[in-house]
């Protein structure tokens, strides 16, 4: 009888130990419950041959819309910021998206090499290294992808949508952006223009007088809300857009003597969202990607944008 128990015991001592182990260890990958297949949307860029993988789409646009100097976390902000953008102007990837200004501005692989020549590499590490690191990053209000809009240079302080289109966004409000000196020079420009020109172009007939009656009505941010002389009236944006001027706050002076306008502009773009070098501004003082773009979009939040291979196989 002993022997049969110390036999047991010896059994015993020999199984736990390996029972033990096989309890703390997770559970075989082949026998666990797979998730839904997940794929990378494709984004069909106008003027190229076949569709892009998301990715590498967003690769081509933060190479084209930031300067490759700017700080690793300003260019992922930017990454972050052209990925939502795309998303939802294309509806997840079903509709063609523009390669200029009219969408986001997209640069192929061999117009980058063409551009950086020598220094192709180290900037294109530099470029993937901020895309990869945000990967699927998009942000999202209320749990929908935004219109994730920027823009080159703020006065200050970013503009609302209200004041831009008409119609309230939540998370286009107006936020400061300060110390864009320190990244840009350009915050402040000038343009000369002859009266015959800018009659012309706003199809008016306006004289000295009507210089001197101009008011400009400027909204919270100090931007040029209306342009009033007489009778004649323009939105800001309406002068910005038919004299291709660089913001919508600006100053107008007349030269009476050699009949020539003055416009001094300050800021750069639409002033809609994310200043990217308010971005850069803030990346310096040591501010995340996931920051800069929480200040610039009011109330949002990042989510892992992840899309359904069944989805993905209907894409055209």
């Amino acid at each position: 009888m002993d022997k049969r128990l110390a036999a047991v015991f010896i059994i015993l001592l020999f199984f736990i130990p390996i029972l033990l182990n096989a309890k703390d260890k997770p559970p075989d990958r082949a026998s666990a419950t797979p998730g839904p297949a997940v794929c990378q949307a494709e984004i069909t860029v106008e003027g190229e041959d076949k569709p892009l993988q998301l990715e590498e789409y967003i690769i081509g646009v933060v190479a084209s819309e930031m300067p490759v100097s700017y700080s690793p976390e300003a260019l992922k902000a930017q990454a972050i910021a052209a990925r939502t953008y795309a998303l939802k102007e294309t509806a997840e990837g079903t509709k063609p998206i523009g390669r200029d200004v009219s969408a986001q501005v997209y640069s192929s692989e061999k117009q980058r090499k063409e551009r950086w020549g020598k220094a192709f590499k180290e900037n294109e590490k530099k470029i993937r290294d901020a895309v990869e690191a945000t990967a699927g990053k998009v942000l999202v209000h209320e749990n929908e992808m935004i219109t994730a809009m920027f823009f080159s240079t703020s006065n200050g302080q970013t503009e609302t949508a209200e004041n831009f289109t008409g119609s309230p966004i939540p998370y286009l409000q107006s936020v400061e952006s300060p110390d864009e000196q320190t990244v840009s020079e350009e915050i402040e420009r000038k343009k000369d223009m002859p009266l015959s020109e800018w009659n012309a172009k706003l199809g008016v007939s306006w004289k000295e007088a009507d210089f001197r009656a101009l008011q400009l009505v400027r909204n919270e941010t100090g931007r040029v809300q209306k342009v009033i002389s007489g009778t004649a009236e323009f939105t800001g944006r309406d002068i910005r857009e038919r004299l291709g001027l660089a913001s919508t706050d600006f100053n107008i002076g007349f030269d009476v003597t050699n009949k020539v306008v003055h416009i001094t502009t300050k800021g750069y773009g639409h002033g809609v969202g994310m200043s990217q070098n308010g971005a850069e501004a803030y990346a310096k003082k040591g501010w995340t990607a996931e920051q800069i773009v929480g200040h610039y979009y009011t109330g949002t939040q990042i989510k892992k944008f992840e899309k359904p291979e069944s989805e993905c196989l209907k894409t055209p």
